[in-house]
């Protein structure tokens, strides 16, 4: 048996060059994330941040965050639009340390794919950089790795990364909520990046696009829209406002994320939601179960606040100020149940 000679990495499946031609092309946008604590530029070995700033807190807690955009990455796919996609990866990470008041800081990403399209990569990238200026934190770098023989050539995964701060002492961790507290919810712009395997099991005959013209434009317009970042909204009302509480809802919908930021003993009683167009529709059209869908989708709610009864009505007019969308869902309980206005679990 012979062995294989003059066989290159490119011949293996992975172009170094043309790596190295992604970095170039990327690195303009990626600056414009940078604040002025960023030291170096892309393409080192490590990113290195000042951190100096600090010394202005007194007791600084760093928060750091990881997440990806799971199957939402096939409809991409299908639909062949991947400039979204990388808000969707910023998000999920900054929404989930917003919720303990954390101000993002820098961000990185990591994009395995089976082989580098460059026009597809860049498309990912740009969307990475403005989720990083929707969260106002600064994009570091990340990793690009060809994983020939592994993923097929058309493939690609994502992940990414953030570490941001806060006051100790304006930590939000939920532990002061007690029953009769006020539950808030800000908008969703809809599923977010969750429950994809469920909607691409419903909407995608076949595992493809629709062909009729009203369903694809549902996929294009409702379901596939990118997930919010709450970062500079809720940021600002920190500076006026207590807040006791925040929930991040995401995969697990209602009944498993809630919990998450109640103390021991404590409910939530739930009788007033938004009303979701998705989420009617895709009710309406595959008769789903409900307590299914509030264990599974943000049902047209992003982020759960939970405050002091008195500053409910100020905080909902706050937040309707910096342009977000926010109903009161209901008020917390001495049960330790979630309950929803007519489903029983």
């Amino acid at each position: 048996m012979s062995n294989p000679t003059n066989i290159s990495y490119k011949d293996a499946g992975v172009d170094t060059e043309k790596g190295q031609n992604f970095v170039k092309n990327i690195k303009e946008r990626v600056q414009s994330t940078h604040d002025k604590n960023v030291l170096g530029g892309l393409g080192g070995f490590a990113a290195c941040y000042d951190v100096s700033f600090l010394k202005n807190y007194d007791q600084p807690i760093l928060l750091s965050g990881t997440d990806g955009v799971g199957t939402k990455l096939q409809l991409a796919k299908l639909l062949n639009k991947h400039d979204t996609v990388g808000i969707d990866l910023v998000a999920m990470c900054v929404n989930d340390i917003l919720v303990n008041g954390g101000k993002p800081l820098f961000f990185q990403d990591y994009i395995a794919c089976g082989k580098l399209d460059l026009q597809k990569m860049e498309q990912i990238v740009a969307g990475i950089v403005k989720g990083c200026e929707l969260a106002g934190c600064s994009l570091v770098g990340g990793e690009t790795a060809e994983h020939p023989g592994v993923m097929p050539d058309e493939e690609y995964d994502l992940a990414g990364f953030v570490v941001g701060v806060v006051e100790k002492e304006k930590m939000i961790d939920g532990s002061s909520i007690v029953p009769g507290d006020r539950v808030l919810g800000l908008h969703s712009s809809g599923p977010h990046s969750n429950g994809f395997s469920l909607l691409r099991k419903l909407l995608l005959p076949n595992g493809k696009l629709p062909t009729d013209s009203e369903s694809l434009a549902f996929l294009k317009e409702k379901v596939f829209v990118p997930t919010k970042i709450y970062v500079k909204s809720v940021l600002r009302v920190l500076e006026t406002f207590n807040i006791k509480g925040m929930v991040h809802i995401t995969g697990g919908g209602f009944y498993e994320n809630i919990p998450r930021v109640l103390p021991k003993g404590i409910g939530v009683n739930i009788d007033n939601l938004p009303k979701s167009e998705v989420f009617d529709t895709l009710i309406s059209r595959f008769k789903l179960s409900l307590v299914d869908m509030y264990s599974t989708f943000n049902m047209g709610v992003g982020l759960v606040v939970i405050v002091e009864p008195n500053q409910a009505d100020k905080l909902v007019e706050a937040f309707e100020k910096e342009g977000e969308s926010v109903s009161v869902l209901g008020f917390t309980t001495n049960d330790g149940k979630v309950t929803i206005k007519g489903l029983e679990k």
